[in-house]
This record gives C-alpha cells, structure tokens and sequence, in this order.
C-alpha cells in the first residue's frame, strides 16, 4: 500500500506540474497544497508529525539545491550584478530581519525574542522559486536584474541560517557569549571549505580515467557531501560552502560538465519537490483560519515595509533606479529555505504561544502565490522587460542546450562531392543527409538528388560523447577584450586550445586563421586538458 500511495502523488505531482502551468501559478504552490492534503483526514492520510525527521530530509534536500544554484549561475553573465547581489544576500538579510522585527514587536505586540525569530526564519528569499519562476516565465529582465535575484537568492540563505541559529540559541536560553566571533567563523569558514571542495574536485575529475561519464554525477554527490560535512564539522557555515562549491566547480573546465548538469536539475526538482511536499505534511490545515490574520499581517510586513527598506538601503552605493528596485523587492520570495530553519526552530524546541511552523508555512504559501504569480505582471508593469536579453543566458546549461549536431558542406566546383547523386556519397557512419539549400529553396535529401555547386548540404550527424579530459566553453567577447580585432592567428593560444565556432549578428561561423574577432562574438572553444 505505501508503494501505491507514493505512485499517487509521483503521478499526481506530474498533473499538478502541468496544470500549475496552465494557469500560471508556481508549481511549487501545488506541491505544498499536495501536502497539505495527504496530510489532513483523508483515505489516504500520511501521518507525519516528526519535526525532528522532517527537518533532517528537507535541510540533505536544501544542501543539493544550494550547490545546484551556484553551479547552474553564469559567473560572467551575472559578474556585474554581484556587487549589488552580494550586498543584498548580507546586509540585505541583515536589514529585512531588523525591520521586520520593529514592525511585529509595535505592530503585533510581539516580544523581542519571538519577533526576530520569525523575522530570522523568513530572512532569506528563495532560491528555488525563483529560478523556477524566471525560467518558466522566461523573464527577460533589464540591467542585468534576473542574474542579480539569481546571486541574491542563492547566496542568502546561510546569512538567514546564521540568524535563526542564534534566534533559537536566544530563545533556549544557550546563546553564546561570543556571537560575533562566531559569525566571523561561519562566513570565514563557509568561504574557505567552499573554495577546498571546488579545489579538490577539480583535481578529482581530471586525474586520468578515474571519473568516467557513468561515474560522474556519484562523484560530485561525493564531494558535495565531503564539503558540506568539512564545513559542519568544523563550525563554518555549510549551506554557503556548497554554494560557493558550486560557483567555483561550475564556472571552470569540467569532464562531462552536460551530463553533470542535467543529473543535478533533475535531482533539485525532485528535491524541491520533496521539500514543498513535506513542509505541506507537517502543517496544520485546522489552525489555518486561526492563524490567517496573523500570517497575513507578516506577510504585508515583509513585502510592503522590509524588504523594500532593505532593498532602497542597500542599493544607494549602486544607482539602482526605483522601478528596478521595486522588482527586486516584489520578487523576495519566502519559499523552501524558511520552512526548513521553522523545522529546525520547532525540532530544537522552541514552543511559542502561536504555532511558529505553521506561520512559517502560511507566510510561505501566500508569498510563492501571489508574489510567484504576479511576478511577470508586476515586471511588465515596471517596463523592466528587455526583450534584448535572455534569462537562460544566465545559467550554465545555456551553451549545452544549443545542439551541435547538425552541420553543413559547402559544394564549390571542385568539392569531390559536386555533381554526385545524394546515394553516392560515401558518408560516414551515422552521418545523413537532412537537405540541401539551393538557390534560396531547400530540397529534402533524397537518394536521387544531385549536387551541385553552390549547393549548401546540411547533414545530421552523432553528438560527441567525450570520457576524455577535454572540455567546450564560451566566452563572450566585449569592447575590452583583448581578442577583440586580433585574427585568430595572432592569438596566443596554447597547442590544447581551439575557436571552434563564432556565433556573430545570429549567425553562426566556422573560422579558420584569417578570421578577425569583434566584440559581440559568443567564441566556442575547445579545450584539451593534460590528466593529472
């Protein structure tokens, strides 16, 4: 019977998916929903009331969707927003749980200890939903803005953490004497064991057939969990190791770097999933009326008065004007990360005289529906769409989605193919013909078709499944570069490196010495690497 009740909600999960899409609300939403419903008076109820367990599944989930944040992010598309990003995920957080514990101590006459702990819990914006929403809606943003909630939303979460720990500490009782020295450690170490797992990693998967492609994805889950339990155990901070991890694996050369990331996006949405689902198992759907008004209310709190103060504070060193601040501030998205540190809060022992989970929960539900589903809106309404731009531009999987597979033969009057039926051509294996341009029409390939010259052949070939060390990235050249004006031939190259493709003006090129590079150019480049 279990094995069918997880079939369910596998299954009803996938519907939920597609219609959450129909309608244009988050799938995320569903999820929740979905838990909720299992977990009421229902045939087929799941009584799950361990807070302890719960906190423990959603914190291994969240360690894997933090590392997935930083190794999907574009380091050079989004360099220019981090400054700014940087600044929101610290004194960002640091601010938003400042004012929002002012305004519940003489809005809802809340004590000080109970006030900056919801604050603390709900501190953080949600990575998760974010991406979610961005790739979903396809939100081309303005000045760089979609990469900026990327790097604000997937690195704040460990500053929120360190918040709800001393919280918790404050209200137990058991705060330390020296919270400052201990922050400085968290962060300190966070970086550090960040940048040790990043560095081990590389030289894990480039020492010579020791990571094959069917190994790959196990082998990073290795080093992921090396790197978070390095930093757990030596007091730093582990969500932000894994997602510092993440940037620095994510933004070098790396063997089956493709491979990698679809294991990974396919494992977050399974565990954002999970999340969402278990968040949903453990509220209370009778105390949900009750507590409406009180959730509501922090909910306004933070959208309305927080996060906006927040965000105008911070953005002062970086001109931000009002419409782009106003949308970073609608899209601070309270989701995965906040009911886990309430999970964590209620696992510890906090008891306060309102259910402090299931505030947590409602605050979160409201803010991934309305704000999640009125993102696009309020984005257009703003004017901060760019049609110019792409969002997908912004993660790492951008330059893997676009196939290589198809090729083409230009047929010049001396090309040995030029004047052959297309079933004379001796071509290689796998390979086919799909058509040829000619004369502005195009032919479909079929066996009785003769080149001619000036006919463009466009054939099919198989993708390059590498086991070898080697690696194609991109780079987009601007005005600064110094490959800008240089012929390939004038580049200092090393004997491993190879321009395979310039992707200029929407075209696409195959360059040889002579060829001039501009800026603008999307250079793919091979790159050959020596086995350690």
């Amino acid at each position: 019977m279990d094995y069918l009740v997880v079939a369910l909600i596998v299954i009803i999960c996938l519907f939920a998916n597609r219609i959450s899409d129909k309608i244009g609300l988050p799938a995320l939403v569903a999820f929740m929903l979905l838990g909720t419903l299992f977990g009421a008076d229902v045939p087929f109820r799941i009584a799950f009331e361990n807070f302890s367990l719960g906190e423990k599944i959603c914190s291994a989930a969240l360690i894997f969707i933090m590392f997935y944040g930083g190794f999907n992010l574009k380091w050079k598309q989004a360099r220019s927003a981090a400054p700014f990003a940087i600044t929101l995920s610290t004194a960002g957080v640091l601010l938003t749980v400042l004012f929002a514990t002012i305004c519940l101590i003489l809005l809802l006459q809340m004590d000080f200890k109970t006030a900056f702990l919801i604050s603390s819990v709900l501190g953080s914006t949600d990575g998760a939903s974010v991406f979610s929403i961005l790739r979903r809606f396809r939100l081309n943003l303005k000045d760089n803005t979609a990469s900026l909630l990327e790097i604000e939303s997937g690195s704040n979460d460990p500053v929120a953490y360190m918040l709800t720990m001393i919280a918790i500490q404050m209200f137990l009782n058991t705060a330390s004497s020296n919270i400052f020295i201990d922050v400085a450690l968290q962060l300190g170490g966070g970086v550090a064991f960040g940048w040790f797992g990043a560095t081990l990693c590389q030289k894990l998967f480039h020492i010579k057939n020791l990571v094959s492609s069917s190994m790959a994805s196990l082998a990073m889950i290795g080093m992921v969990l090396l790197c978070y339990g390095a930093a757990s155990v030596c007091k730093g901070n582990a969500y932000l190791s894994v997602y510092i991890m993440g940037i620095l694996v994510g933004n070098q050369p790396l063997p089956f770097k493709k491979d990698l990331i679809a294991f990974f996006d396919g494992l977050t949405t399974i565990a954002q999933t999970l999340i969402f689902f278990v968040l949903g198992l453990l509220s209370f759907p009778s105390l949900m009326i009750e507590l409406l008004p009180t959730s509501l209310s922090i909910f306004l709190i933070l959208l309305v008065i927080a996060r906006p103060l927040a965000v105008l504070l911070c953005s002062f060193p970086f001109h931000s004007n009002w419409k782009r601040n106003l949308l970073i501030s609608f899209a601070g998205l309270r989701g995965a990360a906040s009911g886990v540190f309430a999970a964590m809060a209620v696992a510890a022992g906090v008891i306060l005289p309102k259910n402090l989970f299931q505030i947590v929960f409602m605050v979160t539900l409201l803010s991934v529906t309305l704000q999640g589903t009125l993102l696009p809106w309020a984005a257009k309404k703003l004017d901060m769409i760019d049609e110019n731009e792409d969002v997908f531009k912004t993660f790492n999987d951008y330059v893997e989605e676009a196939s290589l597979s198809l090729m083409s033969v230009k047929i010049t009057k001396h090309h040995p193919w030029n004047q052959l039926l297309i079933k004379e051509v001796g071509f290689p294996k796998d390979t086919l013909g799909i058509l040829v341009e000619r004369n502005n029409e195009r032919l479909a390939c079929r066996g009785d078709l003769r080149l001619e010259t000036g006919d463009l052949l466009v054939l099919s070939v198989p993708p390059y499944e590498s086991a070898a060390n080697e690696v194609m990235e991109e780079r987009v050249l601007d005005a600064a570069d110094p490959y800008v004006g240089k012929s390939l031939k004038d580049l200092d190259l090393d004997a491993q490196t190879l321009i395979a493709l310039i992707r200029r003006d929407g075209q696409t090129l195959v360059p040889d010495g002579s060829t001039i590079l501009a800026a603008g150019d999307q250079l793919v480049i091979y790159r050959g690497t020596t086995a350690l």
